[in-house]
């Protein structure tokens, strides 16, 4: 095999594999003696060095990897940031689904519904970007109302709010029956 065309080989292996591929791996899938293979994977890495390219190969120990330029980190991680999705607290979690829910809503509306002081919950969402301030709501003590962002959506993996599943909501001023327990059956000879 020509050596731009192993070049290139290696290249796309790398580039697919994602993590260090071994130099014994890359000359067993391209039929080539790992010294040729470590020939090639060195000219390739010097070459994408010399240019400043956004991607390196480096080597390390017996294998390859593809990665992206330490001089690029800035923009990866700026560009990036939102594939990571943010870890959630249960009591986030609940709290994010009622605002997703009930949005523009209150926190008094999301302690009602959660029973607890939902402050911290409330505080960490906003930080992380998953919901925003909504205006405020024209009642006394005129209290914030919160919404979605468009992190929340992408952090999902939805498009938009009505591809959220289905529930049962709340309808606030109505009181919530509980389920009646029905008395235990007594057995037949204590009901003679």
């Amino acid at each position: 095999m020509e050596t731009e065309q192993l070049q290139r080989a290696i290249e796309t292996i790398l580039f697919a594999a994602g993590e260090p591929v071994p130099i014994s791996r890359l000359a067993f899938a391209l039929e080539t003696d790992p010294s040729d293979i470590e020939k090639a994977g060195d000219a390739l890495a010097d070459d994408y060095a010399f240019q400043r390219r956004g991607i390196r190969i480096l080597k390390l120990d017996r294998a390859y990897q593809m990665v992206s330029s330490g001089e690029m980190a800035d923009f990866v991680t700026k560009a990036l940031e939102t594939r990571k999705p943010p870890k959630l607290s249960a009591s986030q979690l609940e709290t994010l689904t009622i605002i997703a829910y009930y949005q523009p809503a209150t926190k008094a509306m999301v302690e009602q519904i959660r029973g607890v002081d939902s402050s911290y919950s409330v505080a960490a969402l906003l930080n992380k970007k998953l919901i925003a301030e909504a205006g405020r709501l024209n009642v006394p003590g005129r209290p914030i109302q919160y919404q979605t962002t468009a992190d929340f959506l992408r952090t999902f993996g939805i498009s938009s709010l009505q591809e959220l599943p289905p529930i049962e909501k709340i309808a606030f001023g109505e009181p919530i029956e509980l389920p009646q327990e029905s008395a235990p059956e007594q057995p037949p000879e204590a009901q003679a």
